[in-house]
């Protein structure tokens, strides 16, 4: 990697919240933002071996809150204001999902998802945007899904929080981007992580979401991590408000 490659990538002298980051595509984006510079805020909702082995392995630093209560999130807010003097990344990875029917779904799972994947997100946007726009600079990244673009029946609530997401990105690239303050969304589709083990045990369902796949194959966490880079760093300075499905083509 040439010096100006490696400098429009760099985030060196930045400061990150990665939600979610104990596991999956969150600690991937954690681990790739941390070997371009940064000090990670690595996430979860509660105290954990996986969490602290998440954060030492990044030189990152450990933060808890339950996203699925208003509660839970200004926990979190007020532990990352106590790790990190400012935040000058802030990526909305965590979420929660069920696979269920919409008729199986209950007001109590409808509320859960939409304050975990939704709530959490406005709230921490609220929370962190205003300083990045006093300072002129900062980078938003919610991160989606396939099923905002292809609503599983099993997924219904799920696909519609993420579809949610979608329009706050929207809304906050236009109203942050006056302020050098980018807001985008970064969509997965299947990858491999441990949230999606069971339901690909079904070697009659892999198959199926395997035909849906253009590039015929399923993605990993790695492959998230480099586009939330992109976005994060001065190579994406002029890139927001946009949908960056990382899908082997499985959104078209």
């Amino acid at each position: 990697m040439n010096d100006l490659t490696g400098s429009m990538f760099s985030l060196a002298g930045q400061t990150a919240l990665v939600t979610g980051s104990s596991r999956g595509i969150g600690r991937a984006i954690a681990e790739a933002f941390a070997k371009a510079g940064a000090k990670v805020l690595v996430h979860g909702s509660k105290e954990s071996a996986a969490l602290r082995e998440a954060a030492e392995a990044c030189g990152g630093v450990p933060v808890v809150g339950d996203l699925s209560s208003s509660d839970g999130v200004r926990a979190l807010v007020d532990g990352c204001r106590a790790a990190a003097p400012r935040l000058d990344i802030l990526v909305l990875n965590a979420s929660t999902q069920n696979y269920v029917t919409l008729e199986e779904y209950g007001e109590a799972e409808f509320l859960r998802e939409f304050q975990t994947n939704v709530g959490s997100a406005f709230q921490l946007v609220q929370a962190f945007a205003p300083a990045m726009c006093e300072r002129r600079r900062g980078r938003i990244i919610a991160v989606g899904s396939v099923n905002q673009f292809r609503p599983s029946p099993r997924l219904t609530v799920y696909s519609a929080t993420k579809a949610a997401l979608q329009s706050l990105v929207l809304n906050a690239a236009k109203s942050y981007a006056p302020f050098g303050v980018t807001v985008n969304n970064l969509v997965p589709g299947v990858i491999l992580t441990d949230r999606n083990v069971e339901p690909l045990k079904d070697d009659a369902y892999r198959a199926k979401i395997l035909d849906l796949i253009p590039a015929g194959n399923f993605g990993c966490p790695e492959d998230c991590a480099g586009a939330a880079l992109l976005l994060a760093s001065d190579a994406g300075r002029y890139i927001t408000g946009i949908e960056l499905p990382v899908t082997g083509g499985m959104h078209l």
